[in-house]
C-alpha cells in the first residue's frame, strides 16, 4: 500500500513539473518573439 501511494505521489510531481517546464518554455518563446519583433522595427 505504501509503495502504491509513493508511486502515485511521484507521478503527480512529475506531471506538475512537466506543466511548469512547458509554461516556462512558452514564456521564453513569447519573450523571444517580442525581441524579434522589436528588432524588425
Amino acid at each position: 500500500m505504501k509503495k502504491t501511494i509513493a508511486t502515485l505521489l511521484a507521478c503527480l510531481f512529475v506531471l506538475a513539473g512537466c506543466n511548469t517546464i512547458k509554461g516556462a518554455g512558452q514564456d521564453i518563446q513569447k519573450a523571444g518573439n517580442a525581441i524579434e519583433n522589436a528588432a524588425k522595427k
